[in-house]
């Protein structure tokens, strides 16, 4: 089981600089102008040479990704939030927590910002793996491409 059952999983966090809410297909419309706007960089967020985004990504096919990334926070599988900055209502990124088939970890975690918003990187990753530490049941959490390289994260 990737979350014990009794572990009551946060719907958000707030701090100083971030703001998570559950990311649900109502940020649609926010999600893709920050994918749309920054996919050159977010092509080595999941993995060293992603195709996502493609640049002729529908925004039907991005509400999609929402949906289901909302089904599978509601199914305790994976856990998906969309990042603002407080007091501006900005949409700046997201952060996905995932089940990971490596031994040595408990999680496997991504985040990412838009372009406009990369200043925000290094604090963001600071902040998750604060709240991953002291909130969450994880011990050994991975950073794929950010803390360990793609190629130690593949062998």
């Amino acid at each position: 089981m990737f979350i014990p059952i009794s572990f009551k999983i946060p719907n958000r966090l707030s701090n100083d600089q971030f703001h998570f809410e559950v990311l649900r297909s109502e940020f649609c419309e926010l999600d893709y102008e920050a994918v749309m706007s920054s996919k050159e960089r977010l092509r080595h967020v999941f993995a060293k040479n992603d195709e996502w985004p493609e640049s002729d990504m529908s925004f039907e096919f991005n509400k999609n990704d929402l949906i289901m990334h909302e089904n599978e926070f509601n199914n305790r599988e994976a856990f998906a939030y969309a990042v603002f900055n407080p007091g501006k209502d900005n949409y700046i990124g997201c952060v996905y927590i995932r089940p990971t088939e490596q031994e040595n970890y408990d999680c496997e975690v991504y985040l990412w910002v838009k372009d406009s918003a990369v200043f925000l990187d290094e604090s963001l990753f600071e902040t998750v793996d604060n709240w991953l530490q002291k909130e969450w049941p994880f011990k050994q959490r991975a950073y794929p491409g950010r803390t360990i390289t793609w190629k130690e994260w593949e062998q």
